[in-house]
């Protein structure tokens, strides 16, 4: 499959942006069960890193990317 720069760049704004939706959500579950909010961030950003690498690893993979 053949995309153009731009097709491309808002793909990764989307893998960008959903990523930032779990980060948030995964920092505040983790915040309500009694973390302190240095470990919830800490949990958010993994949670980002992870969801990140595995959404462009699918778009790799399938070769979109």
């Amino acid at each position: 499959m053949i995309l153009s720069l731009g097709v491309k760049t808002l793909i990764v704004t989307v893998c960008i942006l959903l990523s930032v939706i779990v980060a948030m959500v995964a920092g505040w579950l983790s915040h309500t069960s009694g973390q302190p909010m240095k470990l919830a961030i800490l949990y958010g950003g993994g949670a980002f890193t992870a969801c990140l690498l595995l959404c462009l690893r699918v778009l790799s993979s399938l070769g979109v990317l």
